[in-house]
């Protein structure tokens, strides 16, 4: 990687000009069943995040030159200024490193649907802060832990970000201010499979529905099946869909998603090992082997296109067999044009 040299302004220094950090994060889905805000996985969907360092001039309001180029997902509801999150975190983690912002060509190619439960906060979010940490100066750069700690204190919890920056599954938890995640490396035989609905569910509408309190049964109930769930990923996928039970938040949040709750109950009727990803409303499937993730593929595609009162007909599902992502971000840099 090559040095960038910092520009001193005033108490905080300006990343060098010309250059040009590309950042890909995958896509994860947290909880993955019971794993309520603790259990995340990263699967092959990508977002893209290229910034480049621009000779700009301060505005009468001190503002820099800021061009933002936005492709793909949530390009006609998506904001191309300061108020983006993308902007929001760079600046911060830009002011945490003891710089600020400097005039910036951003291009966010999106491939993760928004408010579906596919991460695309976190991938934001990741992206942003590998960004600003890539072009400042060699000896200001942090190491990934700094931009995990960062990256959860923006988001709010960890079980998203940690998988989009370390890959595979990510056991995350907080003590304190300071959060931790451990990485688990699944077997080959475990393959996503996603259904993503044509309609969002706001990870704040999700999370109201949640009760203060559970029983004491529910709560217990739960932690077997997680403590199940991490077995079945690494060493007997045969139990995906019995350490896939949950108890803590998919029931209260139905009401948000009777369509996703609907199918969900079809598949794990089947022996297939469904819950909500995230907040929802992407159904996704951990299957064992290839044998299922294709019968899992052929019962959604079958049962979207069916239609009767059931199954909530006017839903389209978007159907898409993934594999798990082992090494979560990436960041390339290289001088800019």
């Amino acid at each position: 990687m090559p040095e960038v040299d910092g520009l001193t302004t005033g108490e905080l220094k300006v990343p060098g000009i010309g250059y040009t950090v590309t950042v890909q994060v995958p896509g994860t889905s947290a909880n993955l069943g019971p794993g309520f805000d603790s259990l995340g996985l990263a699967v092959s969907l990508y977002d893209t995040l290229s910034v480049t360092t621009l000779r700009g001039h301060d505005g009468a309001d001190g503002t820099q030159l800021l061009e933002f180029d936005l492709r793909g997902e949530g390009i006609a509801e998506l904001p191309r200024d300061d108020s983006h999150l993308v902007v929001k975190a760079m600046d911060l983690a830009f002011a945490r490193l003891g710089y600020r912002r400097g005039s910036l060509r951003i291009t966010a190619e999106n491939v993760l649907p928004h408010g579906r439960g596919l991460g695309s906060s976190a991938s934001a979010i990741v992206a942003a802060i590998m960004a600003a940490n890539a072009l400042v100066e060699a000896r200001d750069r942090q190491d990934t832990q700094w931009v995990f700690q960062l990256a959860s204190e923006i988001e709010g919890h960890p079980d998203n970000v940690a998988p989009a920056i370390f890959g595979a599954v990510a056991i995350s938890w907080r003590e304190g201010r300071t959060y931790s995640s451990t990485k688990v490396t699944p077997s080959q035989a475990v393959i996503p499979v996603v259904a993503v609905p044509d309609f969002e569910v706001k990870t704040e509408l999700a999370r109201g529905l949640l009760p203060a309190s559970v029983p004491h049964a529910d709560a217990a109930a739960n932690s077997g099946r997680t403590a199940l769930l991490i077995h079945a990923l690494k060493d007997a996928p045969q139990l995906l869909t019995a350490g896939t039970r949950d108890y803590l938040h998919q029931d209260y949040r139905a009401q948000a998603m009777p369509e996703s709750s609907a199918l969900i109950a079809q598949l794990r009727a089947g022996g297939h090992a469904a819950f909500i990803s995230g907040a929802g409303p992407t159904v996704m499937t951990l299957a064992n082997g290839g044998a299922e993730a294709d019968e899992v593929v052929e019962f959604i595609t079958k049962y979207g296109a069916a239609g009767d009162d059931q199954r909530t007909p006017g839903v389209s599902w978007r159907v898409v067999r993934l594999s798990v992502d082992h090494e979560g971000a990436k960041v390339e840099m290289h001088p800019g044009s």
